[in-house]
């Protein structure tokens, strides 16, 4: 039976979750009040240090689900995206409209990778 290694956690979450090879982390946010473009950078930014952490990194992303809160941004988001992710290593991915944990947040990356 595979052990699961649970990082940065506190009463509610785990910041990283490891499974085998499979390595899961929680949703992030970016600077609560910035644009949605500062705020996918500070989520990829985040992201990339999270994978580090857990021994991966963006080459490695399996799947990706992005929670905008208006779906008016998704242009926005996807220029920050799409200049993040490394050429020949998109992930499946999917993105949709939901209210977010504060008014403030307007764009959440959830991600789930394979270790190194």
């Amino acid at each position: 039976m595979s052990e699961i290694i649970r990082s940065r956690t506190s009463q509610r979450m785990s910041q990283i979750v490891v499974h085998g090879d499979t390595i899961y982390l929680a949703g992030q946010v970016g600077t609560a009040g910035a644009s949605v473009a500062q705020q996918t950078r500070d989520c990829l930014d985040k992201i990339d240090a999270l994978l580090a952490e857990a021994g991966s990194d963006k080459t490695r992303i399996l799947q990706t689900v992005i929670w905008l809160a208006d779906m008016k941004d998704f242009a926005e988001m996807n220029a920050v995206w799409d200049a993040w992710v490394p050429e020949g290593h998109a992930p499946a991915r999917a993105c949709g409209e939901a209210k977010l944990a504060r008014e403030d947040f307007l764009v959440e990356l959830i991600v789930t990778a394979a270790k190194a």
